[in-house]
């Protein structure tokens, strides 16, 4: 897995303050993707222990909220994602993890390695950005096609349990 960066404190990509990991690569290539550069999965840096060590630093902090997963499509970086997920979940399982995906919730909860990373998960904005649906006055998210869900309840529920609008 590759990452184009980590935002130690990261106040526009969920609730509080946050880290935040953007992987690299992307197949959704949404027109007006606001990342654009992370949509090649050869982009950035390759993820090591090293980083993992840092993210679980500056997720410790008291003062951080939770961890973010984007990108790029966190979803098509499972496997070098859910390692650093499960060990955030060790050493801080009290702080929330929020993923942003081009996915839908049906999409993601129909494929295996991808729930394995979503069950993790605390909240997830799920769908494309649709630049003909896009809002700047929502929060957390760039169109209004997106959701906002609380994937604990919906899981349990078996159904979307929408977290905010």
């Amino acid at each position: 897995m590759n990452y184009g960066q980590i935002r130690k404190l990261d106040i526009a990509n969920g609730s509080g303050i946050r880290t935040s990991i953007f992987v690299t690569g992307c197949t959704h290539k949404c027109f007006n993707c606001f990342n654009e550069e992370y949509q090649d999965p050869t982009a950035g840096k390759p993820w090591t222990d090293k980083e993992t060590a840092e993210v679980l630093s500056y997720v410790s902090d008291p003062n951080v909220a939770g961890l973010t997963l984007l990108g790029g499509e966190p979803f098509q970086n499972v496997d070098g994602l859910l390692p650093v997920v499960r060990k955030v979940r060790e050493t801080v399982p009290e702080k929330d993890i929020w993923a942003y995906s081009g996915y839908t919730w049906d999409e993601l909860t129909a494929c295996p390695s991808k729930r394995q990373l979503l069950e993790q998960c605390d909240i997830l904005v799920d769908g494309k950005f649709v630049d003909a649906l896009r809002d700047p006055s929502l929060r957390f998210r760039g169109s209004k096609n997106q959701r906002i869900i609380d994937v604990k309840k919906s899981l349990a529920k078996g159904e979307v349990v929408i977290a905010m609008d």
